[in-house]
């Protein structure tokens, strides 16, 4: 009991609550399947259709004509129904297995349409909440403490392994747009599909449409003067911003689109501008979305016009983008038509006023 005891404490002490991810980081992006996503849920068609829509009985309908998916899926509904006895509903060992060996072998673009769809009413979100039979994988007669919870799942290195991975990318960050370590989505998502079939399994709480919120099957009853630390590990499924907009991003089919930053060009003569026009009505410079300064450069030999100098005379103005909302192809250009406008009658008015100087 004493060795228990402190075996517990040690991981709860210093950098020991977060551990390092044994896996590769995930580089890639999962831009097409979100592509395929905002088609599947409708984003950008007839809302009304789109209301009426069950998204989450579309992807279970697709991953049917997926030969590898449907035979997966069949697998662990028949395996996670099969009731052993009268006291014992199902054998949850083989369950998991079972849920793992689909979240590992059926590509991601059926597993998590199945796992984050959009859903407008609560048919469909208690579909979704049902995708990994949570009578059998997930619930029990009674939730253990979740730091106790987490110490039986570190006993595996599988199940220590996932938790951890999954705590390097799905741990809030506050020093990005969408809260999630480099802004990555795919990673985070993939960290929590990968839990799925382990004692830490998550799983959505309720049948809420829109209010999400995931967990495991625990609580922070009985910590004793661990319950601070116990509520920090239990927030970081239940109160995670980067997991929450990682699952609404790929449900609405609405991936992250991080606009680089074009190079300062430096003009060797730059005319005198106008001060830069306040954002629109509906912008903030407080609003936390994405901008980017564009600078062009336009010159005299590409008006057609010809200069004496040597050196190229180059005039540059800038242009402010912001993006609407991540992966928005909407963007909003502050210097329009009309900046450009005075900017070529400037340069056709640019060889008088040389030629004035030089007399």
């Amino acid at each position: 009991m004493i060795l228990a005891n402190a075996f517990c404490l040690f991981f709860f002490l210093g950098e020991e609550f977060y551990e390092a991810s044994p896996y590769e980081p995930v580089t890639s992006r999962l831009s097409d399947i979100f592509r395929l996503a905002s088609i599947f849920s409708g984003t950008g068609a007839d809302p009304v259709v789109s209301a009426k829509s069950n998204h989450c009985l579309d992807a279970a309908k697709a991953c049917n004509l997926n030969d590898n998916c449907k035979k997966l899926r069949s697998s662990y509904i028949s395996i996670c129904n099969r009731e052993i006895s009268p006291t014992e509903r199902c054998n949850r060992r083989k369950c998991h297995k079972a849920l793992r060996q689909f979240f590992d072998r059926v590509p991601s673009e059926y597993t998590y349409r199945m796992l984050f769809c959009s859903c407008q009413d609560q048919a469909c979100a208690e579909r979704r909440r049902q995708t990994i039979l949570p009578s059998c994988s997930y619930e029990d007669k009674e939730k253990p403490n979740c730091l106790d919870l987490r110490s039986l799942c570190r006993t595996d290195h599988l199940c220590r392994s996932r938790l951890a991975d999954f705590h390097a990318n799905c741990r809030a960050s506050y020093r990005t747009i969408t809260s999630c370590p480099a802004d990555n989505y795919q990673a985070c998502l993939g960290s929590y599909a990968g839990m799925i079939g382990f004692d830490m399994t998550p799983n959505y709480v309720d049948s809420n449409p829109t209010g999400i919120v995931v967990s495991p099957w625990c609580n922070c009853r009985g910590s004793g003067n661990m319950e601070e630390e116990c509520e920090k590990f239990l927030k970081d499924f239940t109160e995670n911003p980067c997991l929450r907009n990682a699952i609404q991003a790929f449900g609405n089919g609405t991936d992250v689109n991080m606009s680089p930053k074009g190079p300062t060009f430096s003009a060797t003569q730059a005319p005198r501008v106008e001060k830069t026009p306040s954002l629109p009505d509906d912008l903030s410079d407080s609003t936390s979305l994405g901008t980017s300064v564009i600078t062009t450069c336009t010159s005299i030999q590409e008006q057609g016009l010809k200069s004496n100098n040597s050196k190229e005379l180059s005039m540059c103005f800038t242009e402010l983008t912001t993006n609407i909302s991540p992966g928005s192809k909407k963007v909003i250009k502050l210097y329009s038509g009309s900046c450009r406008a005075r900017l070529s009658t400037a340069l056709t008015a640019l060889p008088l006023l040389m030629l004035t100087l030089a007399l």
